[in-house]
């Protein structure tokens, strides 16, 4: 039994109901609907918003991060008011303001392999907003063993992809991706950048795949992966098929339990640097800051020249994370070497590379340049 509307909500609901496809009988089922939204992020912020305003009657919204200036440039769910507080309460306020006849719960704390099946499992339909791998392949397995369908995006720069991935009607993601790529391959967006407006296009499509699925209405992006360029204003489809071999949906597969994605990926499941992780490369900005003072140390900086011009280091060298084992000649092994990008990731994967081309005498500055920014030169901006 659907749902009735109350007066107020017809009233809320009334352009959609002047369409043929929706109608009454369709608007009763968005608000009978459920959708988990994984990520409060750039992709998370028009999703949520866009499917709390059409009257998806259940949201739910993980994440365990809180809002940052940084995030506001894309996060538009998120505003200054709210930084420093938890992603999920910011955006649960900001639904409810939207449309307070809906119900939103969130689930402040890392989406893992112990708690994501007791999470999405009185969900209909899954959104997965995240930004790395290890929680992709968890969204999608958990998907799979629910026999959801799970409304997937990613974006970089100025790319975005969109696709429904859903085993009971066609391929799931490890369809199309069976391994994810090696570590350090693909960089995060806290890497590379994104095009502030691009999480809302791409964000705006998957909330629209949700609500064809959810209406069961149209041509849903099952077994279609869409692609969207910014710069050409570009959309591209790709015909996906089901792989016979899928370790997770094919005939045969092997997987039946939810597994340890950061192993199965080698990398954290995180969206954001981690300068905080600690290794034994590292060297605090106050150490290196101290040490420069009485000893030669090569600063090796890794980040993109346009980087150079936010912020630099004094008589560092720049070499571009991407054209570093091909310029390997223009550094000595002999030197004592201090290599440091923006917040700490490039920069142990270009020690990785050093490392395994006979260079020993090494450091990482834990948090990059930023943290250099913060502890030891304030002059210098943060971004």
């Amino acid at each position: 039994m659907l749902p009735e509307l109350s007066r107020e909500e017809i009233l809320r609901y009334s352009r959609h109901l002047l369409i043929p496809e929706v109608g009454l009988e369709g608007q009763r089922k968005l608000k009978n609907s459920s959708a988990l939204i994984v990520g409060t992020g750039g992709l998370g912020s028009p999703v949520s918003l866009y499917l709390a305003a059409a009257g998806i009657g259940r949201i739910g919204l993980v994440d365990y991060d809180v809002v940052d200036s940084s995030n506001l440039q894309r996060q538009i769910i998120h505003g200054t008011s709210t930084i420093g507080k938890l992603k999920v309460e910011s955006a649960k306020a900001k639904l409810l303001d939207l449309n307070p006849d809906i119900q939103v719960d969130v689930y402040n704390e890392p989406y893992t392999s112990e708690n994501a099946l007791r999470i999405a499992k009185d969900y209909d339909i899954i959104l997965d907003g995240t930004d790395n791998f290890p929680t992709r392949y968890l969204t999608n397995d958990v998907a799979v063993f629910l026999g959801k369908p799970n409304v997937y995006a990613s974006i970089f720069r100025f790319d975005g992809q969109v696709s429904v991935f859903y085993a009971k009607e066609g391929p799931c993601y490890r369809c199309l991706f069976p391994e994810p790529p090696p570590p350090g391959l693909v960089p995060s967006c806290a890497e590379g950048g994104v095009l502030g407006v691009l999480p809302g296009t791409i964000g705006t499509l998957q909330a629209t795949e949700a609500l064809k699925v959810l209406l069961d209405i149209g041509d849903p992006l099952i077994g279609r992966l869409l692609l969207y360029n910014a710069l050409d204003m570009s959309f591209d489809f790709v015909k996906l098929k089901k792989n016979p071999n899928c370790r997770v949906c094919g005939p045969n597969a092997d997987i039946k339990e939810l597994i340890d994605y950061e192993e199965f990926c080698g990398v954290p499941s995180h969206d954001h640097e981690d300068s905080n992780a600690v290794n034994s490369f590292d060297i605090t900005a106050k150490e290196l800051s101290e040490r420069v003072k009485v000893n030669h140390l090569k600063l090796l900086d890794v980040r993109e020249p346009h980087e150079l011009e936010i912020s630099a280091l004094p008589n560092a060298v720049n070499i571009p994370l991407g054209q570093l084992a091909g310029r390997l000649a223009e550094l000595d092994s002999a030197d004592d070497m201090v290599v440091f990008c923006k917040g700490g990731t490039r920069s142990m994967r270009a020690i990785e590379l050093l490392s395994s081309a006979g260079f020993k005498k090494l450091k990482n500055l834990k948090g990059g340049i930023n943290s250099w920014a913060k502890e030891v030169d304030t002059k210098l901006p943060i971004y």
